[in-house]
Order: C-alpha cells, then structure tokens, then sequence
C-alpha cells in the first residue's frame, strides 16, 4: 500500500507516471484492495498514468535449467516503463521473484543487478520485501545495495495495535532516525512524528473573549491571546465542560466556527446538559458553525485518533478547538505517550492559528494543584484552575488563574457559579476563619449589610446629637452675646449722661462767675483786689 501510494501520488500530483510490478496478487485483486484508500486505479491504468504488469511465478512451474539471471525481466520491465514514459517503478515483492530458487549466491548478484539497472535508468523505485529473522530482510542484502531502506512494524499494546515507520537509512540526506506512527485511512497513509514540529509559529498580540466577562477581567480584561493553548483542570462537577461550551458559545456568536473533540458524552447529550445552566449550542450546529466529534478515542489509539483530529481540522478550518477532556486520552493515570501526542497536537493546531482550549480532570488531590494529571501544563500558555470547596455542609465552587503567559493576571480565588441563567463569577469573602463561600458567603455578606445598617443609623443618632449640643451652644452664645451688647449699650448711655453732666455743671460754673465780674479759680472762688495797708 505504501509502494502504491507512492505511484499513486507521483502520477497525480506530480506528472511522474509510474510502473507496479507485482509478483503476488493480480491487477483486480490490487485495484480492489487499494479502493480503501480512496485510489480509482483503473482511471489511471486508462490514462496511461500508471501500468500494472502481473507476473506469475509458481514454484511448482518452475525448471531450473543453466544458469539463472533476471534478463527476461529488464526486458519486460524496460517495456513496461517505456509505454507510458514511467519515472518511478514498483517491485512487490522480491520474495516472490526468487521464490523458486534457492541458490541464494545468484540471488544477490542478480538483486545488485536489479538495483544497478534501475537506477541506470533514471528510476526511482520502491522494492517491498518481507522482513527476515535476525536481518532487516529475508536475504540480508537488500538494505546494502537500497539508497533508502524503511521498515514497517507492528505492534499490540494493552489490546490496542499500533503500526510505525522507521527510516534506517537514506543516503546523502539527514533524515529521522526515530519510529513514527502510521495510520492506514481512507486518505491512504498518514505518517505521524512523535518528536514535535519547531517552535516557529507566530504569536498574536490579538485577544480573544473567553464569554465570560468577570473571567476575561481575570485575564487582563480582554481574554486570552488568539492561537494559544488553554488548560481548564480540575475534580469532577467544577464545571470544566460548561466553560469549553461558553467559549465556543461565545466564538459562534462572534460568527467564527468552533470545533468540539468530546469523549464522555454524545452530542445530543451535550446540547442537552449545556441548556441547564444558559447555554444552547444547537442553533450553532445548525448553523454549520459548530461541529462536534463524540468519540471514545481509546478505541483506536493515540496515533489513529491524532489523525482523525488532524484531518477534521484540515476539513472544517476551525477558528477554535475544544478537547474535553484529554484525561480520556488514556486508560492510565500516567501514560507517557499521552504528552508526545498533546504535544504534536498542540503545535499542529498553533501552526494554523487556531486558539484551543484543553480540559482535563484532576483527582482533587492536593498535588494536583502544582501539575495536571497527565504531566501537561507546561504545554498550556493559560491554565485555569478549577476546585470544589466544601463548608459548612455544602460544596461550592472556586477559580483562579494558575498561569497565563505574556499577561498580566488575577492571583485572586473567585467563586464560580453555575446557574440557568449562565456562568458568572463572584467575589469570595476572606475573613478570619479562612475563605466563605455559597451560603456561608451570603450569610457573612447578609450580617455585615445588617451591621452597616445598624453603625449608619448609630452614626445618625450621634450626629443628631452633636448637631442638638451645636445649637444649644450657638443659642447660648447668641443669648450672652445680646447680654454683652445689651451691657455695652447700658455702659454708653451712662457714659454718655456722665459727660452731658460735666458739661452742663462747667457751663453753670462760668456763668456764674461772669455774673460776679471776678474769675472764678481753681477752687470755684472768687479773687477781689485786696488794698495795701
């Protein structure tokens, strides 16, 4: 399938025409076999793209006679090639061509021949071969004489079956030397890295709305950045699930589509439950915004599900991802291929610009608090972090931002509310016995609305008070002060008769004394001319 692809695409995509030989099944049995992958090749067999040659070779027809050689093949190969002007060539498989001869010494001098006529004539083949017991084929000789030599495995893990690819060679050129995984699908192969793609995608300044406003205001006041990574942890019923359907609410609301990766409910269930605290997702959906992927993806793989998730990507060209929750990724608490597939995911969906939003359930475990279940928050650029906080008889629930790169964040714990009317968050009360909240926070709030009632009417009654003493004051010094000008007017009027009185005893006094003809002197009496004796 692989060889096939090979031809497949080099006629299609790349002008190049191409020749399978093959020496196990006919040319129907492989035309039926490859329609899986979604290849017509009878269109191409007719267009003269590509040319299947059969040879049968049986070992009970064989007679070996003289000396062997592969002549009568470079004949019907070198036909085959240039009927339709080939540039690359297939040989499945070379077990079957020297099956019926054990002389193993002319094998390889015939496949060294085989390899050296082939690229004489400016081919590029793929030769198939099945893998030998201690040598990476059958005859041992292959990968010597090959420029490129890639082996195919397959494995079973935990009942889960796993195929990789591994190149073990290719000459003149640096290549991976790592196992990759690789699905077999209807788009025909798909190979997957296991090491991460470079970390040379751009970072937006641009924000994006999280739909939840007191959230956004946690978050610097405008939300996450656009094609960054969000990591919502936390036990079960915080409400991880609510905050993925309100960002996706919010996006299809902004017109943009949103794509929802969901392991533990259908989406039917989904539509149902998110109705119950304001959220309707169907109109979305309806409106070709909204797709969702329910799907246990335990049953195919890590790898098989990656792919899945690439090619939904690639074909819906989402704005958003929602994964929830990646802790279904895997059966096991701690699965170290868990984090490789996060991690390819997340730069995937990065070099596409697409902002995602991951959550993931944590055992509640104090622990849990510094790290993730699965080992990833160092892959997130924002994590949320979401607990129950159980008091005085209830359980109630709390958020806070655990890390947001490049923004400046709330460190503050808020009560997160879960109601018909939507999501919302509030202040918790922290006082002397630790932080309240739920009816312990509205009972606390409700007693300190009551106590500031009552301090205002106090302060209104010692104002009352205060503002009664001010007026007997002010009416006691208005009442002194008319008995001071009362008194200063009493002190004028007798000043005033005193001085009228003087005034009138002087003028008496000179009249007086004008009236005798003498002066009167100091002492009021009169001075006569006394005569000397």
């Amino acid at each position: 399938m692989l060889a096939l692809e090979f031809l497949v695409r080099g006629a299609t995509e790349f002008g190049e025409p191409g020749v399978f030989m093959m020496f196990e099944e006919n040319a129907k049995e492989l035309t039926t076999n490859v329609r899986s992958l979604g290849f017509d090749l009878d269109d191409l067999v007719e267009q003269k793209l590509i040319l299947l040659d059969f040879v049968h070779i049986e070992r009970s027809e064989i007679e070996e006679t003289g000396e062997y050689d592969l002549e009568g093949l470079f004949i019907r190969l070198g036909h085959a090639i240039d009927s339709i002007g080939a540039k690359r060539v297939v040989l499945d498989t070379v077990e079957a061509l020297f099956a019926g001869l054990p002389n193993h010494a002319v094998l390889r001098a015939e496949l060294r021949r085989l390899f050296r006529w082939l690229k004489d004539r400016g081919m590029t083949a793929v030769i198939t071969g099945e893998k030998g017991g201690s040598t990476l084929t059958r005859y041992g000789l292959e990968e010597y004489v090959a420029d490129c030599v890639i082996v195919l495995d397959q494995r079973i893990s935990d009942q889960i079956c796993t195929r990789r690819l591994r190149v073990v060679k290719y000459r003149s050129t640096a290549h991976g030397t790592n196992e990759y995984p690789f699905l077999i699908s209807e788009r025909g192969f798909s190979v997957l890295p296991i090491t991460s793609l470079q970390l040379d995608h751009k970072a937006s300044s641009e924000r994006l709305p999280t739909g939840v406003a007191h959230l956004d205001d946690m978050l610097g006041g405008e939300g996450v950045f656009c094609g960054s990574s969000v990591l919502v942890s936390g036990s079960a019923g915080t409400g991880k699930s609510s905050i993925g359907a309100k960002f996706i609410d919010a996006a299809c609301r902004r017109g943009q589509k949103a794509l929802l990766f969901a392991y533990e409910e259908s989406s039917s269930q989904i539509i149902r439950n998110m109705r119950s605290v304001g959220i309707d997702l169907d109109p979305w959906v309806k409106q070709g915004l909204l797709q969702i992927h329910a799907s246990r993806p335990t049953l195919y793989g890590l790898e098989q599900h990656l792919v899945m998730m690439h090619d939904a990507v690639r074909a819906f060209r989402p704005d958003i991802v929602v994964v929830d929750p990646i802790s279904n990724l895997t059966l096991e608490r701690h699965d170290p291929e868990v984090k490789p597939t996060l991690m390819r995911l997340i730069d995937f969906l990065k070099q596409q610009h697409i902002t995602t939003l991951f959550t993931s359930l944590n055992s509640g475990a104090k622990e849990a608090l510094e790290d993730s279940e699965l080992g990833v928050s160092s892959l997130m650029d924002t994590w949320l972090l979401l607990r129950n906080v159980e008091f005085n008889g209830e359980r109630n629930r709390t958020v806070y931002v655990r890390k947001s790169r490049g923004m400046a964040h709330s460190n503050q714990v808020r009560e997160f509310i879960l109601s018909d009317e939507g999501i919302d968050l509030v202040d918790v009360y922290v006082g002397v016995d630790g932080v309240l909240t739920g009816s312990a926070r509205v009972a606390q709030e409700t007693h300190e609305l009551a106590a500031a009632e009552v301090r205002k009417q106090d302060h209104e009654a010692k104002l009352l008070v205060l503002a009664g003493k001010r007026k007997a004051i002010e009416a006691q010094i208005a009442a002194l002060q008319i008995e001071v000008e009362t008194e200063a007017a009493m002190v004028k009027l007798a000043i005033a008769q005193e001085t009228l009185q003087d005034k009138t005893t002087l003028q008496n006094s000179s009249a007086m004394a004008k009236a005798r003809g003498g002066a009167t002197g100091h002492n009021g009496q009169s001075k006569e001319k006394r005569s000397s004796a």
